[in-house]
């Protein structure tokens, strides 16, 4: 006997869903198994099951006083002084990596 199945109608964005769809099609995943997969997720965690949360707030340079951004450059300064440094060429691959690109 087949397994009942419900339809779900979502809009999106036509890119992201090419996107996303290249990726599962190389991955030789279905579309409509992902989603499943995903929903199956969400009821193991209870909820989403990745964070959903702001990005660390990044300093406005330009909206600062002069004492804050003073104070600024001081932490950097300071990181500098204490060794808490990374090289250029490390710290663009994290976040070449981190951001995927």
């Amino acid at each position: 006997m087949a397994t009942k199945t419900a339809n779900l109608y979502a809009r999106i964005e036509p890119d992201v869903k090419n996107q996303a769809e290249s990726i599962l099609e190389e991955l030789g995943i279905p579309a409509s198994s992902a989603i499943t997969m995903f929903y199956k997720q969400i009821i193991l965690h209870r909820g989403l099951p990745f964070d959903v949360k702001l990005p660390p707030q990044i300093v406005n340079m330009s909206k600062l006083t002069k004492d804050e951004l003073d104070a600024e450059i001081s932490k950097g300064y300071e990181d500098m002084v204490e060794g808490r440094v990374i090289e250029s060429k490390d710290a663009f691959s994290q976040l070449r990596k981190k951001h995927g690109i």
